[in-house]
């Protein structure tokens, strides 16, 4: 195997620091809410100062105007707005439906949002205590974007337009899908801010030297994210599913991926894995997918994540841990076709099979398929003439300029 480093330690450098006013992001996978971290109160904590996957940023005043109504932009997906949006409207009448504690109970009624269970749901307004902050803060946020005079989401059209015409239908502003951004920012000149990296970690580029000499669709990418979290036992039992597959792959290990400790793989992982497996700290992810070697994507279903293997017409193997996860995870598998879900309690035997059947299998090979119409669709949504620039151009003449 090739590896960065057998010993990813905490030590050499520190995590980015997460907005001090968010919940912890340390949540276990299946967690049904999130831990009882410190946070601020809601008289205390300004509702511009940061954006979390499930929220809606607004600002005090619109772009053209000092007292106009604000332009909320959501970072998740179009369906964990809107089960948000309809979590907040039925809360005073039907709270139990989402408080039973029955995880594979359907939830019906949702509007937009079809074959939904409890767990679907993100996993921060999936709580027995009807008092905590955070499902108060999805209820202030919620209504007030109602007084918004649009709404902006990263997605597009063909994608969740159920989802979108739901939200519209609660009484909330006119919704406007400016997506895929990945696709959307090719399409435009580059500037000297085209340059600037958003990762939170430092890319290695060599991950694309190293997937130049691989098969087409013969490589498993793994990577959970930015900032999820798993215990040593959890690593340990997927790389031994990961190693039992004998596929090649390339696993992003972030220094700070295990909860509490060093992420150390056993020495035995690394010598019947030698020669078919790339280890590093990040990689230019949209470039990965992109890549003809990546054959199946195993990834945690963060929005971002969801979109850009749409981008690249990559299928998945989904292991949500926290957030929107869940939500995202239900479409890939559900609604959009691309995608399989490991158990929450991740065995060896299941990772294997999984990889196996995404890469080789009957369903794999309709799930490729799938991954490659979608494809094409963001492409279309996003070029010139598509659905996402005339959403941007209606934005911009009925909501951004201002009346004469």
């Amino acid at each position: 195997m090739t590896t960065t480093s057998r010993r990813i330690s905490r030590r050499s450098a520190s995590p980015p620091r997460r907005p001090a006013s968010g919940p912890s992001a340390a949540f276990s996978p299946g967690s049904t809410t999130p831990p009882r971290a410190t946070r601020r109160s809601p008289a205390s904590s300004p509702t511009s100062s940061w954006a979390s996957p499930w929220r809606l940023p607004t600002s005090s005043a619109s772009p053209t105007s000092s007292s106009g109504p604000p332009v909320p932009s959501a970072t998740s997906g179009t369906a964990t707005t809107a089960s948000s949006s309809a979590v907040a409207s039925s809360h005073s009448k039907d709270a139990e439906q989402l408080t039973n504690g029955y995880l594979d109970t359907p939830v019906e009624d949702v509007p937009g949002l079809r074959s939904m269970r409890l767990r679907d749901f993100p996993s921060f307004i999936r709580t027995t205590d009807p008092d905590e902050y955070i499902v108060h803060y999805v209820l202030r946020e919620t209504e007030r974007t109602a007084g918004a005079s649009a709404v902006i989401l990263n997605s597009f059209a063909d994608l969740e337009g159920e989802a979108v015409d739901a939200m519209e239908a609660l009484g909330l502003a006119k919704v406007y899908t400016l997506g895929p951004l990945p696709l959307l920012a090719r399409e435009e000149p580059p500037t000297p801010r085209s340059a600037i990296n958003l990762s939170l970690w430092k890319e290695q580029e060599e991950c694309l030297q190293w997937l130049e000499g691989r098969e087409p669709g013969s490589v498993v990418y793994v990577n959970f994210g930015s900032i999820t979290v798993m215990t040593s036992a959890q690593m340990v039992e997927f790389a031994w599913g990961l190693a039992q597959s004998r596929k090649q792959f390339l696993w992003i290990v972030r220094r700070d991926l295990v909860r509490g400790d060093a992420a150390v793989l056993p020495e035995e992982f690394l010598a019947e894995t030698v020669g078919r497996g790339l280890m590093a700290s990040w990689c230019p992810q949209q470039e990965v997918l992109d890549h003809p070697a990546v054959g199946a994507f195993l990834t945690h279903s963060g929005w971002n994540s969801a979109l850009e293997s749409l981008c690249g017409g990559v299928p998945v193997i989904s292991w949500p841990f926290f957030a929107d996860q869940q939500t995202n995870c239900r479409y890939q598998c559900n609604e959009w076709g691309v995608g399989m879900e490991i158990n929450n309690n991740v065995r060896r035997d299941a990772v294997a099979g999984l990889i196996t059947e995404i890469m080789e299998g009957k369903k794999g090979k309709g799930m490729r398929k799938r991954a490659a119409e979608w494809k094409e669709s963001a492409v279309k949504a996003a070029m010139p003439g598509g659905s996402s620039h005339r959403n941007f151009d209606g934005l911009v003449r009925d909501v951004l300029l201002p009346k004469n």
